[in-house]
């Protein structure tokens, strides 16, 4: 009874001087909506209307992403995550530019062997993006630009590009493909991996994990299951599926530091072919 009671008093005496601190301390301030917010995902409409015809933020990058295996170390949304990082740091690199929400499909592989992944036909994808563009144009955006971090779907995000462009261009709205991003980027990061004695990879290997241990670290990428897979085919040829662990080529020597170098590729590549795209309309 004794121990009860003293417990019960320091219970008390503990209550007494948390809400007495509680009080007497400042309220805890929010800190404000960074005014580099340019993901539309996180923003209202009143804020995107003012940064369409206040702060003349008139390009919108519809950014595809997409939801597939990433060998035995990377998480499945790894193309959609890295598509939200990278866009953003697109957008605020130009200066002129808004994110529309990231499409978390793409036409990709399904597999039972490495389940978890959503593939969308090639006639679906381009429906869905004509929509996206269509959706844009009537926010009132001027300039929109299509991308990709998915190798699936480059060559019909192309032909949205340049179908939705014929349309809109009477408008004065014109839309763009931006395949740097993607091609012109990675083959990029594969020349400074050869330059640097580090495996090459065709899926799941180090530019991928790399860019999600530089975005996210652990929580996107198992450090621990970080591994080598089937060798890379000749091309035009299937891999031969020996270890079968999802990744073709290799994974091992990923780093944040890589991922950093690949990330700033892809941004210096695509802000270098949209702001050609939005100058070559004043010739």
């Amino acid at each position: 009874m004794v121990r009860v009671t003293a417990s019960a008093c320091a219970l008390t005496l503990t209550l007494t001087l948390g809400a007495g601190s509680a009080l007497a301390a400042p309220p805890r301030r929010v800190p404000a909506r960074s005014p580099a917010q340019v993901e539309m995902i996180y923003m209202t409409w009143p804020e995107i209307y003012d940064a369409i015809h206040k702060a003349g933020k008139t390009t919108a990058l519809i950014y595809n992403g997409g939801t597939e295996q990433r060998g035995p170390q990377c998480v499945l949304g790894g193309h959609t995550l890295m598509g939200e990082r990278t866009a953003a740091l697109i957008a605020e690199k130009l200066g002129n530019a808004l994110v529309a929400p990231v499409m978390p499909f793409s036409p990709t592989g399904v597999s039972e062997d490495h389940p978890g992944g959503v593939s969308v036909p090639p006639a679906v994808f381009k429906a869905v993006n004509e929509a996206a563009v269509d959706s844009e144009v009537k926010n009132g955006f001027k300039n929109i630009i299509l991308m990709g971090d998915h190798g699936g779907g480059q060559d019909v995000l192309a032909e949205v590009a340049k179908e939705k462009d014929a349309q809109y261009a009477p408008q004065g709205v014109h839309v763009y493909f931006c395949g740097d991003v993607y091609k012109k980027a990675n083959d990029a990061f594969d020349a400074y991996l050869k330059a640097h004695h580090l495996p090459l990879s065709e899926h799941a290997g180090i530019p991928d994990t790399s860019e999600m241990i530089y975005f996210a670290g652990r929580r996107w990428v198992r450090m621990d299951k970080i591994a080598a897979g089937d060798p890379i085919p000749p091309p035009g040829q299937p891999p031969v599926l020996k270890v079968n662990n999802g990744v073709i080529g290799s994974a091992i020597g990923s780093s944040a530091a890589l991922g950093r170098i690949a990330v700033d590729m892809k941004v210096d590549a695509a802000v270098k072919q949209i702001r050609g795209f939005l100058a070559s309309q004043a010739h």
